[in-house]
């Protein structure tokens, strides 16, 4: 084992660790901080495959975005400081047994899925070919399904923000 191994195993544990505990914890502000360092170590996997550009919009749009947006919403809320509420058992496995279906799927997409040569040549990784990929209308790009997830991310924001200020109102 070398040290690019060592790093790996780091990372990939930080990610893990940090993402078991952002929906195991019961206080919501430091689940939102774990999801904030699982975000972060998919970031550094990231970077230590040498995917600079993907590693880079990890941090801006994940964990700069999404994560204090989420942290913003909390504090906007004024629930920080309160414990979410213990789950029922039948809850508990429930979730498990979603999670281990997902799982499963993936491995079976995984192991099932067959390569196949093209004629097209090796693509460069660059920010200018990415970005024609993303934004090219002919070639399939990805910029319309990007923006309509984007706006749909903010109505369920706002969303759940008036529907815990409401709730809070009508409960005082």
């Amino acid at each position: 084992m070398n040290g690019s191994d060592i790093i790996f195993y780091l990372l990939a544990a930080m990610t893990l660790v940090c993402g078991l505990l952002a929906v195991t914890t019961r206080h919501i502000f430091r689940a939102a901080v774990f999801l904030l360092f699982s975000l972060i170590g998919v970031a550094g996997i990231y970077f230590w495959l040498q995917y600079e550009f993907i590693a880079a919009v990890q941090i801006v749009v994940y964990a700069g975005g999404i994560a204090v947006l989420i942290i913003f919403s909390i504090f906007l809320t004024q629930q920080a400081g309160d414990k979410l509420p213990k789950q029922r058992i039948d809850r508990k496995i429930f979730g498990a047994l979603a999670a281990f279906c997902g799982f499963a799927l993936v491995m079976i997409q995984v192991y099932g899925h067959t390569f196949f040569e093209t004629e097209e040549g090796e693509v460069t990784v660059s920010v200018f070919n990415i970005g024609k990929k993303m934004l090219s209308i002919t070639d399939g790009g990805y910029a319309l399904p990007f923006e309509i997830i984007s706006m749909l991310l903010l109505a369920a924001m706002i969303g759940c923000i008036v529907i815990a200020l409401r709730t809070k109102k009508e409960n005082s």
